[in-house]
């Protein structure tokens, strides 16, 4: 039998991540590298157990073998426990015959029976592909006080940039009265953030509902917050303040690897009283040339450099060779940059190799957009590859060239 748990998790790690293109075409987005020695999951898992929530059902659907093999026990979060810990919950045969999560909430919906084996008064509903550092328990205390049916937590952002997210409009005391999904002309700047704490009772009684109606969606966003919005239940708006950037797009994800840069960081993961825990391989320490330049860059363990670095983050095992030159740019592990090459804003995917003299990536102050080099692609001497690239595979540098 097992004992209750005041709170249970479920982290929504299923999506495609269409928007980050060759980065995710053989990774789920929340195994997605970041900031050398991260991946992007690890900042909620890190937040729950940080937060006293010690049961966490990881939702995985594409390409999930990554993610899987990289969460494996739970152990570098503290989540490998007898009792709770981390459970890694894909799509499976039941009764009624196998099939996709449908949405983010068929997906919890799927899931109800793992849920109730806890026992929860409470379940957290959490996206697997933003950075941020949060105290969930905090918003639980909130969620309490309230007497909240469900709480979802907001950040302020400029209007301008508000039609981009799901609004909340909510009254001083912070009950919700009124939810936008992108609106054009948005009223209010509190964006939703894609975290939700639930009353378990309230939450299956609309997923259940949910699941019969065949018109719906299956989402969160677009069903099940409209729906108990509009049956009048006691929903309220958590405010959060503090660093969080979905990093769902290239730029996104690239300007939050740069947030890690320079003497007075945005984004610092150096907290000892609010640790980023991840699954760290054993590496050699790095190795910096007699005539190597480094300059406001973040460096992994393994990684040798000969020529220069400057405003850029490097993963493990990269090397960077005599001559050559990275500025501006993200260096997923265990790639080389030849001799004389120069490598400028752009992401380079692990296992990639890019040849003597050659060029990637915008040569302006400010780039166009970011150049994007897939994983273990061979890039021959004396490439070009321009500004805003997308190089998925080999055919595409030939493309470029033509």
């Amino acid at each position: 039998m097992f004992r209750k748990k005041e709170c249970v998790a479920m982290l929504l790690a299923g999506g495609q991540g269409s928007r980050l293109y060759a980065l995710t075409e053989k990774t789920a987005k929340p195994a997605v590298p970041f900031g050398g020695k991260y991946r992007i999951i690890d900042f909620p898992l890190s937040n729950c157990v940080n937060s006293g929530v010690d049961t966490v059902g990881v939702l995985t659907q594409y390409q999930p073998l990554v993610l899987n093999e990289y969460i494996g026990n739970g152990l570098p979060w503290d989540l490998d426990r007898a009792y709770g810990g981390v459970k890694i919950l894909p799509p499976y045969q039941g009764k009624k015959g196998a099939d996709w999560y449908k949405g983010t909430a068929n997906a919890i919906y799927q899931n109800l029976e793992f849920i109730d084996r806890y026992d929860p008064d409470y379940v957290l509903i959490l996206s697997g592909d933003h950075i941020y550092k949060m105290d969930y328990s905090k918003m639980l205390e909130y969620h309490k006080k309230m007497g909240a049916d469900c709480t979802i937590a907001v950040i302020d952002v400029p209007l301008k940039e508000a039609s981009r997210f799901g609004i909340m409009s909510a009254y001083d005391d912070g009950r919700i009265f009124k939810f936008s999904e992108k609106p054009k002309e948005p009223d209010s700047t509190k964006a939703s953030m894609g975290i939700y704490i639930f009353s378990k009772e309230c939450l299956f009684r609309y997923l259940k509902a949910d699941a019969e109606d065949p018109t719906s969606s299956n989402d969160f966003g677009k069903n099940i917050i409209p729906t108990m919005l509009n049956a009048g239940e006691k929903m309220y708006a958590y405010p959060f303040v503090g660093y969080w950037k979905d990093v769902g797009t290239i730029t996104s994800l690239w300007e939050a690897n740069m947030d890690l840069l320079g003497s007075d960081p945005v984004l610092k993961l150096n907290d000892e009283e609010w640790r980023i825990y991840a699954r760290h391989e054993p590496h050699a320490p790095q190795y910096v040339g007699e005539n190597a330049v480094i300059d406001n860059s973040s460096i992994t363990e393994g990684c040798e450099i000969y020529g220069t670095v400057r405003n850029s983050v490097l993963g493990s095992n990269v090397k960077v060779m005599k001559g050559a030159v990275v500025s501006d740019s993200v260096i997923l592990e265990d790639v080389v940059i030849g001799e004389n090459a120069q490598v400028q804003y752009s992401i380079i995917d692990h296992g990639s190799t890019i040849g003597a003299r050659a060029k990637i990536g915008s040569t302006r102050k400010k780039a166009k957009g970011i150049t994007v080099i897939g994983s273990c692609i061979p890039v021959a001497d004396d490439t070009v590859i321009g500004d805003n690239k997308m190089i998925s595979e080999v055919s595409d540098i030939e493309k470029e060239a033509e």
